[in-house]
C-alpha cells in the first residue's frame, strides 16, 4: 500500500526490563515518553530533527534508529515507502541508562511505518489502528529480546517470549502475556549521570550458569509475577536474581552498591535493564521511604508511574 503525504504523531513510553530474575522476558512500562512526528513527503529526501534527551548525540541522517527501523518495517511488510520522509523526535527517555531508549525508538519506527501506510485513509485526529502484535514481533527481532519492546508497545506489565528456533512452529511470532498489575505497586527510579551501552553489559554475561542457580532463578521469576499482580509483600524476595546482576557488577559498581544498600533496608531494588539505572519496586505506602542512602553519590530520583497503555499513533495532518 502506498503512503500519502500526511503526518502521524507517535508516543512511546520508556520501559524497564528483567526486574531481577525475569531476564529478557519480564518488562514494565514507565511514564517517561518519546514523541515523534513522521511525515510522508511527495519530494525525495530525508529531514530529521531532534530535541530533548540525546539531541546533541543522535544522528540526523539515514542512520537514525527510527528511520532505519521504518525502512526495515516497510521492507518486512511489503509496503511502499514514501518518496521522502520528515521526522521530528522529542526525546524524553534518557539514553544509555537501562530505560529502554533503543526499544522506544525501534517501537516508534515500526509503528510510524505502519501508521503512515494507512494514514491516507483516516481523518486528522484519528487514532491509527496499529497491529500491536506485529509491532511487538518486528521490534523484538530487531532488539534481540522482547522484554523492553513489549512493555513499550502494550504498557503495564508484560511477560514475553520469542520463537525458540526448534523449527516446530515455522510461523511462530513473539507472544506477550499481560498480567494485571496490583494497584498498590509503584516504582522509584534512580538515574545516574553516566551511561552504559547495553552491548557492554551483555558482553560480560556467562554463557552457562549452574543448574542450582537456574532453578533458583526460575522460582523467583514465578514469584515475581505473583508479587506484582497479587501480593506485593513478596517483592523483596521475588527480585533476587542469579543470572545477570552479579556477573555485571564490575560493569556498574556504583549501581550495585546502591542496589545492595537499598536491599539491606528491605527495598526491592534491582538494576533496570542493562543498567546503570537502579529501579525499586515498591508500594504506595512505602514509596516515600525509598531514598538514596547517604554517601552513595548523586542520583536523579524519579517516580514516573506505570502507564497502563503503550505506544499510540494519531493522524495529525
Amino acid at each position: 500500500m502506498a503512503t500519502a503525504a500526511r503526518s502521524v504523531r507517535i508516543r512511546v513510553p520508556a520501559s524497564t526490563a528483567n526486574l531481577g530474575p525475569g531476564f529478557d522476558s519480564i518488562g514494565l512500562a514507565l511514564g517517561l515518553w518519546d514523541e515523534y512526528v513522521a511525515t510522508a513527503l511527495d519530494t525525495p529526501g530525508l529531514e530529521v530533527s531532534v530535541t530533548g534527551e540525546g539531541a546533541a548525540d543522535v544522528p540526523t541522517d539515514e542512520s537514525h534508529l527510527v528511520v532505519r527501523t521504518m525502512r526495515h518495517t516497510w521492507d518486512t511488510l511489503g509496503a511502499v515507502a514514501p518518496v521522502g520522509l520528515r521526522l521530528h523526535a522529542c526525546n524524553g527517555v534518557p539514553h544509555g541508562r537501562g530505560l529502554g531508549s533503543s526499544a522506544t525508538a525501534i517501537v516508534a519506527g515500526v509503528v510510524a511505518a505502519q501508521s503512515l501506510s494507512y494514514a491516507a485513509e483516516l481523518a486528522p485526529g484519528a487514532t491509527v489502528p496499529v497491529d500491536l502484535g506485529v509491532a511487538t514481533h518486528i521490534a523484538s527481532v530487531l532488539e534481540g529480546h522482547p522484554d523492553n519492546a513489549s512493555a513499550s508497545v502494550y504498557g503495564g506489565l508484560t511477560v514475553s517470549w520469542m520463537p525458540d528456533g526448534s523449527g516446530a512452529d515455522l510461523g511462530a511470532v513473539t507472544v506477550t502475556a499481560r498480567p494485571v498489575l496490583h494497584p498498590d505497586v509503584e516504582v522509584v527510579v534512580f538515574v545516574p549521570d553516566q551511561q552504559l551501552a547495553t552491548r557492554h553489559a551483555r558482553a560480560v554475561l556467562p554463557e552457562a550458569v549452574p543448574l542450582k542457580d537456574a532453578a533458583a532463578n526460575s522460582g523467583r521469576a514465578a514469584l515475581l509475577v505473583h508479587a506484582l499482580t497479587a501480593e506485593p509483600v513478596h517483592l523483596h524476595a521475588a527480585t533476587r536474581d542469579w543470572l545477570h546482576q552479579q556477573a555485571r557488577r564490575e560493569a556498574y559498581p556504583e549501581s550495585m552498591r546502591l542496589v545492595d544498600a537499598l536491599r539491606a533496608e528491605g527495598h526491592a531494588a534491582v538494576v533496570s535493564g542493562a543498567g546503570p539505572t537502579v529501579l525499586v519496586l515498591t508500594t504506595t505506602a512505602r514509596s516515600t521511604d525509598v531514598v538514596v542512602p547517604s554517601g552513595l553519590g548523586h542520583w536523579d530520583r524519579l517516580t514516573p508511574g506505570i502507564p497502563a497503555s503503550g505506544v499510540s499513533a494519531v493522524v495529525v495532518a
